[in-house]
């Protein structure tokens, strides 16, 4: 995910007070106990996520390691599914992992995170109370809210006819925007939509109903110029698309380098997450990824991430010292009207799972009236080709 920088102001804030920041806000004897033992900790964070130095913003990483003395190795990905295999697969092993909610809900399921000693997270009173004890971790012992935020629609206002208050999910399926609208390049959000539109639950698991959103999915692909993730960006910064499907955050920074760009969130409602930060079941340093935890929930640090990522805080330390500007912001502080209408993402069920992902895999494939010959007159080509060099090879041997 690629974030827009905090403002000015705050950046010289924070540089000028950096020294004081280390000495006087944070509690020393609990960052320095792990202070010259050569130790490291490896996150898993989204791609650009965290606030990183760039642009003159807080290095947040950076902070950490001069803080505590403790190496950290950061790693990135571009969604939760990628995120799930790796942790799945194994090899690599994480300490840290950022992941949304219904994937929390299963990692949980699946053993694959491990509890929280709060005891080495005195920060954790930063989180709002209403950011425990979520329903995808109803008892909050195995995540820590990090950030929040709402899907919507984004969209070029020089290419596109429809006022702001007109725009809602079926300007995505209208046939004179053809070739102009992106779309995300994963099933859950994109069958979200479809969702959406068709008035039922975000987190239907009625086969009927998914398969009308498939069908409502395939009748939309040939409107469709590309299926991206990060893609986005650059598309839509540069006027290559006139309507995208992103996250609020993300397109406040696409907004900031287009400012023909604008973005809505549907009337009929859109996904409202929580990205939460975990500790892997298969860590080897917990103790090191909950002062790693700890740190990311300090109001400095993340008022600093929040300001990079232009995503909604949770943590009530960071909002108390949070500009007025960034409160009222309406795109990443929608109000109550809204974000009533949206709706968290749960863990559906296994045969949920895999019926959306063959289902959106069909999608995403040739026609099939196309694909049925295609790949068995490529392979007869193949072969034809290779029994014609084994004739001519013979022959040549004949002649000599």
């Amino acid at each position: 995910m690629k974030k827009k920088i905090f403002a000015i102001f705050i950046l010289i804030a924070i540089a000028a007070n950096a020294q004081t920041v280390n000495l006087s806000v944070f509690d020393t004897n609990y960052y320095h106990k792990y202070k010259g033992q050569n130790l490291s900790v490896n996150v898993y964070n989204w791609g650009e996520y965290i606030s990183d130095g760039s642009d003159g913003s807080l290095d947040v990483n950076k902070l950490f390691e001069e803080l505590t003395g403790v190496k950290v190795n950061y790693s990135t990905f571009a969604s939760n599914e990628e995120m799930y295999v790796k942790l799945k697969v194994g090899g690599i092993q994480y300490d840290v992992i950022i992941p949304s909610d219904y994937m929390i809900e299963r990692l949980i399921r699946e053993n694959l995170v491990r509890k929280l000693n709060y005891n080495n997270i005195p920060a954790h009173t930063n989180i709002a109370n209403r950011f425990k004890n979520l329903p995808f971790d109803p008892t909050g012992e195995y995540s820590l809210a990090y950030t929040w935020g709402v899907t919507g629609i984004i969209y070029n206002k020089t290419l596109v006819s429809e006022n702001a208050d007109e725009i809602d999910w079926k300007i995505l399926f209208d046939k004179k925007y053809q070739g102009q609208i992106l779309m995300y390049y994963n099933p859950r959000d994109a069958f979200g939509i479809a969702q959406a539109y068709l008035g039922y639950s975000l987190n239907t698991t009625n086969e009927s109903e998914l398969r009308e959103c498939a069908k409502l999915l395939k009748t939309q692909k040939p409107l469709v110029q590309s299926y991206v993730m990060d893609e986005m960006y650059d598309k839509m910064e540069a006027g290559e698309a006139a309507i995208g499907v992103y996250y609020a955050g993300d397109s406040l920074t696409m907004i900031d380098n287009n400012p023909d760009l604008n973005f809505v969130i549907p009337k009929k409602g859109a996904n409202l997450f929580v990205d939460s930060i975990c500790i892997p079941a298969s860590s080897g340093a917990p103790e090191l990824g909950e002062m790693y935890i700890n740190f990311l929930s300090e109001p400095e640090i993340a008022l600093a991430n929040i300001e990079f990522i232009n995503y909604a805080s949770p943590n009530d330390g960071a909002i108390a010292i949070m500009s007025t500007e960034i409160k009222n912001n309406k795109i990443i502080y929608p109000d109550q009207e809204t974000l009533d209408n949206c709706e968290v993402y749960i863990t559906l069920p296994d045969e949920t799972n895999i019926l959306m992902e063959d289902l959106w895999n069909e999608i995403l494939s040739n026609d099939t009236t196309y694909k049925g010959w295609v790949i068995p007159v490529a392979l007869g080509v193949i072969v034809l080709l290779c029994v014609v060099i084994i004739v001519l090879k013979k022959m040549k041997r004949r002649e000599n």
